[in-house]
């Protein structure tokens, strides 16, 4: 039976050029001259240091400006509440990856209430979709397409 899978996943290495250029980037401008401002990516967050929540801000335009030219869905972050001290101000991006379970739920439900000749099913953190024609698969992405899920999502593994 022809089926693909629903994915949400971004490019770590895309990701990693990114917040290179941003340290880059950075380092030249002139409103960050003599600041101790920097971008560290771990395994699923970056890390921004900054010497004021403004600074912060203009931190994250740059991240996001450098994320765009390499084509990375700006979905995939989820940027948490700066933290503020005395001289110093720090925020958490976190990467989104996989579908989650509540998203899973609601992509299923979203495919049996179009009354497509499909079926969904949650496999871990993916949706396998089935059908008995491809053209039945193809009418479920568009479906899924026009909607917004909060997360990037990427169908691969189509088969016949």
């Amino acid at each position: 039976m022809p089926s693909f899978d629903i994915v949400s996943e971004i490019d770590l290495q895309e990701v990693r050029n990114a917040v290179d250029q941003a340290n880059r980037e950075i380092g030249t401008r002139f409103d960050f001259k003599g600041i101790d401002a920097s971008f560290e990516l771990t395994d699923d967050k970056i890390l921004m240091v900054g010497e004021q929540e403004f600074h912060l801000q203009q931190m994250m335009d740059i991240l996001r400006q450098k994320l765009v030219k390499r084509k990375v869905d700006l979905d995939c972050l989820d940027p948490k509440e700066p933290v503020s001290s005395l001289n110093a101000a720090r925020q958490e991006v976190l990467l989104k990856q996989g579908v989650d379970s509540d998203t899973a739920k609601k992509m299923v439900k979203s495919i049996k209430a179009s009354k497509l000749k499909v079926q969904a099913q949650i496999q871990g953190d993916q949706v396998r979709v089935t059908g008995k024609k491809r053209d039945d698969l193809q009418e479920a992405i568009a479906h899924l397409r026009a909607q917004d899920w909060g997360l990037p999502v990427q169908f691969n593994n189509f088969r016949d």
